[in-house]
């Protein structure tokens, strides 16, 4: 029996529209992130395509994050492996990349979002890195926040599991725009009408030369923070009593070990 479809790809014009298909909150489990792999494996570059789309299926979330279920000792190494394999593909792709979010944005999907060059959000949008609930850290977000939205407001986030509205998360920085539900596909296409006129070899290039002005090394900052995630956190009686509390439905109780 084949595995089921976990998102769906939709090409059209040079746009690729990825929508994540886990209800009800999209969570990211090792399936779908394969999967996932496979598309932008498949996907061609630009001029082919041009823009990479991410959506969530259904009306409650963009995505609640990466499955808990996946953090335990067996899986944990496959399941970092397949998720931050997105990022490296997306960070050396000369894709634009967009996020349409609704709903929970939470954990893996707020960094999939944050990631992409533009994100629009509802106003009904929430956002979070709770992984510090389960004694766990974002490691994503940790390379990539400190880069977005300034040192202090990315300790912020990442140390407390903070909860922000759409607002909130525009003002930092974390998204370009904030629309009411009713009109986040009028905003994605405008923003892509503004965007394909434009030379999308240049376009490519140009996205390139601001990442690289930026500063960050994005795949040796991402590889000593998986090191830590991996040898260090993964083996704290903490962060693994975390994630049994959360998947026994218990609340936790850490020792500091």
């Amino acid at each position: 029996m084949s595995a089921p479809t976990l998102l769906h790809l939709v090409t059209h014009e040079g746009v690729a529209r990825i929508t994540l298909d886990r209800p009800p909150l999209n969570i990211l489990n090792i399936e779908l992130l394969e999967q996932l792999n496979q598309v932008l494996d498949d996907l061609p570059p630009p001029p082919a395509t041009r823009f990479i789309l991410f959506s969530g299926g259904g009306s409650k979330a963009f995505s609640a994050g990466a499955d808990i279920a996946d953090h335990v000792p067996e899986k944990v190494e496959r399941m970092l492996s397949s998720f931050h394999r997105v990022f490296r593909t997306l960070w050396n792709s000369d894709w634009v990349t967009i996020a349409a979010i609704h709903g929970h944005c939470l954990g893996g999907g707020m960094e999939l979002a944050t990631m992409c060059d533009f994100a629009i959000a509802t106003t009904q949008a929430r956002f979070a890195q709770p992984e510090i609930n389960l004694a766990c850290f974002p490691p994503v977000a940790a390379v990539i926040l400190p880069a977005l939205i300034g040192l202090r407001r990315a300790q912020e986030l990442i140390l407390t599991g903070r909860s922000l509205s759409a607002d909130e998360a525009l003002q930092m920085g974390l998204i370009n725009q904030v629309v009411p539900p009713e009109e986040l596909s009028q905003a994605v296409s405008e923003l892509l009408g503004n965007l394909t006129p434009l030379s999308p070899s240049v376009l490519g290039l140009t996205r390139r030369a601001v990442l690289q002005a930026s500063g960050l090394d994005f795949e040796k900052a991402l590889a000593g923070v998986e090191a830590l995630y991996l040898q260090k956190l993964m083996k704290t009686h903490d962060a693994n009593e975390g994630i049994q509390a959360r998947l026994q439905k218990r609340q936790p109780e850490f020792t500091g070990q």
